[in-house]
């Protein structure tokens, strides 16, 4: 059986790269399979456990990085980690089908560098800063000063853009959903060199 692919969306908090993702999720004929991330953070929302995140507690989070259990980890914000586990990638790529992250800019890059010959790391770029301040505040899922941390966060992430194969402006959702389409497809379809 062939091993799947691996296809990476990064963006700042409210770039639109979970609402791409999901888009894609729903086409059959990409055989996308989402990998679930770890992360050390509480439930927001309906979130649920196993589906949205494994949540660990700090501890946990920490004993597994000591064990190597992460393709890759990131402390996000202090005593905020997030990461992804080895045995969630290789579940999805050993059933032959393609794994997509919807994960931080430093786990993307990190990813590409472990498997570069198999990876495709797509950022999302949001229209403006301004734009993004909109869409977190219309969440309305955090205080007004995480979305500050966001918000500057943002800044050092949008600098990475360029170390990403691919970068989507999301100004349309409707354009950015069929960009992501096409890549991700043309991608699927081409050969390990």
């Amino acid at each position: 059986m062939k091993r799947g692919k691996l296809i990476v969306f990064a963006a700042p908090s409210g770039a639109g790269k979970t609402t791409i993702v999901r888009h894609l999720l729903g086409i059959p004929e990409l055989n996308l399979e989402f990998s679930i991330s770890a992360a050390s953070r509480e439930k927001r929302g309906a979130e649920v456990e196993g589906k949205d995140y494994y949540f660990l507690s700090v501890p946990q989070f920490k004993e597994k990085i000591r064990n190597k259990e992460f393709v890759e980890w990131e402390e996000v914000y202090p005593e905020n980690y997030y990461g992804t586990l080895k045995t969630e990638v290789d579940r999805i790529c050993n059933a032959g089908k393609n794994v997509i992250f919807d994960i931080d800019v430093v786990g993307g890059l990190r990813i590409k560098r472990k498997f570069p010959e198999e990876t495709l790391t797509i950022f999302i770029k949001p229209p403006s800063i301004n734009e993004l301040i909109k869409r977190l505040k219309k969440r309305k899922t955090e205080s007004e000063e995480k979305i500050n941390m966001r918000v500057s966060k943002a800044a050092v992430e949008m600098a990475t853009a360029p170390q990403f194969d691919v970068i989507i402006e999301n100004d349309d959702l409707g354009k950015a959903k069929a960009e992501a389409e096409r890549i991700v497809s043309e991608f699927i379809s081409t050969e390990n060199k």
